[in-house]
């Protein structure tokens, strides 16, 4: 078992949630939700992971830290990506890429 499965293991049962109640909250498979609990799914995608954060009243950028998906901060006037496995060697040209990437993405999803 992972640290994200077991963490959300731990924070359904302590909602004294069952797996059937957490799909019907959240749309997702009760099936699923077991194989991430059971570490057979290690990187649910955002999507899976914002219905949980919201269902569980967790962080949804802590959860997507512990999958290893890059979180973005805007705490400065940049955007910053915090490094995960796939991004550990990343360049500043290559952030100010992805940084502009994603900059794109939003203005589409926007409109």
């Amino acid at each position: 078992m992972n640290e994200l499965s077991k963490y959300l293991r731990e924070k359904r049962l302590d909602l004294g949630l069952t797996l059937r109640k957490v799909e019907d909250l959240t749309g997702i498979s009760n099936a699923y939700i077991s194989q991430v609990e059971n570490a057979k799914i290690i990187q649910p995608t955002p999507k899976i992971l914002r219905k949980l954060s919201d269902c569980y009243e967790l962080s949804y950028p802590r959860l997507l830290e512990m999958a290893g998906h890059p979180i973005i901060s805007n705490s400065s006037s940049t955007i910053q990506f915090k490094t995960s496995s796939r991004l550990i060697d990343i360049t500043a040209d290559e952030e100010k890429e992805l940084t502009e990437y994603l900059t794109f993405i939003r203005r589409r999803r926007t409109k």
